[in-house]
């Protein structure tokens, strides 16, 4: 797929070098602006499984020295 890009961007080395990096930064760009914020909700990034209360202030971690 690569190759087939390169192959028919116009000019020479360094202009498809250099359309091929504002190509990666379009991309970049919409999946960013687009396609994460789309996403985000549908992943389970944000699913605590942990149950309970904080401990209270001053309390020590089960096994820790006081």
């Amino acid at each position: 797929m690569y190759g087939w890009i390169w192959r028919h961007l116009p000019g020479n080395a360094l202009v498809r070098a250099l359309i091929c990096l504002v190509l990666v930064a379009g991309v970049v760009f919409l999946l960013f602006q687009y396609v994460f914020p789309w996403a985000e909700p549908l992943l389970p990034f944000n699913d605590v499984t942990v149950d309970g209360a904080a401990p209270a202030a001053g309390a020590t971690a089960v096994g820790g020295a006081a």
